[in-house]
């Protein structure tokens, strides 16, 4: 793809949420993960297969799962964050769209400077993108988690902390429908622990893409103003 079909697909899918964050006043980082953009080895180093997955394997070989490695990427991201004066060690947030949804899960859980997250087009079933449809790569992949839990028991673990979860309704790689029973049992847990109103959606009518409609007015609230609102319809 060139430049010219990169910037298009960014405009298409309102990819370019880091640079509206920007824009809005915010201090934003989008990191390269593991085995992306410049940090891919200047490209497909196995012609004809997923460098994702063929990276997972490799790790798996020396005895490191590749998630684990991105997760502290993540969190040394924060860590450089934090020296910059103009962050705010209370005000720190987190939102990615599909891989990145999967990174804004896990670090989020890992790493509690994170106050507010908005996880984009992950949030759904096992059975549905892992198994079903096989809707992942390997540096996605945690072994034997599903084990003790599905894709919104792990999500849970954020919990109190204001979570906004975006899905949209014409998503081809995660359906709409295992979307909302993931979205039902989140919801569950988010009560249990006493925090609903904590908890938002966005069920959006577009496809794998950011939404945006409630994103800033999400982060505004948690990480700036009035701690209200929230809930599942």
């Amino acid at each position: 793809m060139g430049d010219k079909g990169r910037i298009e697909n960014i405009r298409f899918h309102n990819y370019s949420y880091a640079e509206q964050f920007a824009k809005k006043g915010y201090v934003t980082i989008a990191p390269d993960w593991r085995c992306f953009g410049e940090r891919s080895d200047g490209g497909n180093p196995y012609p004809g297969r997923d460098k994702c997955n063929v990276h997972f394997i490799r790790g798996l070989i020396m005895g490191i799962n590749l998630i684990t490695l991105n997760i502290w990427d993540g969190m040394r991201t924060i860590d450089y964050l934090l020296t910059r004066k103009e962050v705010d060690k209370n005000r720190i947030g987190c939102l990615g769209l599909s891989f990145g949804g999967t990174m804004t899960t896990y670090i989020t859980i890992m790493d509690e400077r994170v106050k507010a997250a908005d996880i984009i087009c992950y949030l759904t079933t096992t059975k549905h993108y892992a198994i079903d449809t096989g809707n992942f790569c390997g540096s996605q992949f945690v072994p034997y988690m599903y084990r003790y839990g599905d894709v919104a028991d792990i999500a849970g673990l954020i919990a109190p902390r204001p979570l906004l979860i975006e899905n949209g309704i014409k998503d081809s790689g995660f359906s709409i429908a295992s979307a909302r029973e993931a979205h039902r049992k989140l919801w569950c847990i988010y009560k249990a622990s006493g925090a609903s109103n904590r908890l938002e959606f966005d069920i959006f009518p577009g496809e794998h893409m950011f939404s945006g409609r409630q994103a800033f007015k999400f982060f505004e609230k948690w990480l700036w103003g009035d701690k209200t609102a929230g809930g599942y319809e």
